[in-house]
């Protein structure tokens, strides 16, 4: 219990109510204890935490190519939380409580470069993935001379494989090898452009999922 001394405007020893008064160097102070939170584990707070959960998951797999792919985007702030927030607003799918990362709506590089056109892939070979594209390197800002990064993710080992610099546009395909163990895992597939000088990147295009042979 807290003890009033002086009278009702001098020094307050303890705590009433949710007022907790006390002395500092001689000098009196009141101060007002915190409201408590009845409860701090919301619905909403609870999605939230989900949400962040399988988006973090996903990008610290893929951390290479998302440090190269929003390196345009990284101002004030690193390429990692750049991609963390848009990938939270704008790629994470599902119903309450259980939520999923909408790979086809996750940009894991982003940029003005012109993208891929017509980009397939083929998994049919054991060891390895074969990226092919049409060559658009005479249309909008496309170079010969842009290089190809891809990147395969593999959700059930919660990591993954990429090239960052590989083949140029005009090349229209690229293989990238892929450990034995993947064979047989579902893998989500992803490709962009990055210019000769490093400077300018193209979105991501989602290639779809694939079983690794």
């Amino acid at each position: 219990m807290g003890k009033i001394n002086q009278g009702i405007l001098g020094g307050l020893s303890g705590k009433v109510g949710n007022v907790i008064g006390g002395s500092w160097k001689g000098i009196d102070y009141l101060r007002i204890k915190p409201s408590s939170v009845a409860n701090p584990r919301t619905t909403g707070q609870v999605n939230q935490r989900n949400k962040f959960t399988v988006t973090l998951e996903f990008l610290q797999a893929v951390k290479p190519f998302i440090k190269v792919g929003y390196k345009k985007l990284a101002i004030k702030k690193t390429e990692f939380n750049a991609a963390m927030s848009y990938i939270l607003n704008n790629a994470v799918t599902g119903v309450a409580p259980d939520f999923t990362v909408d790979y086809p709506n996750a940009r894991v590089s982003r940029g003005s470069l012109s993208e891929p056109l017509n980009a397939t892939t083929d998994l049919t070979t054991p060891g390895q993935i074969e990226f092919t594209w049409d060559d658009n390197s005479d249309e909008g800002n496309a170079n010969v001379t842009d290089k190809a990064m891809l990147l395969a993710y593999n959700p059930l080992k919660k990591e993954s494989i990429s090239l960052l610099n590989g083949a140029q546009r005009d090349a229209g395909a690229e293989i990238i090898t892929i450990p034995s163990s993947y064979s047989g895992d579902n893998l989500e597939l992803f490709m962009a452009f990055i210019s000769e000088d490093e400077t300018e990147l193209s979105n991501s295009v989602y290639l779809g999922s694939g079983t690794a042979a």
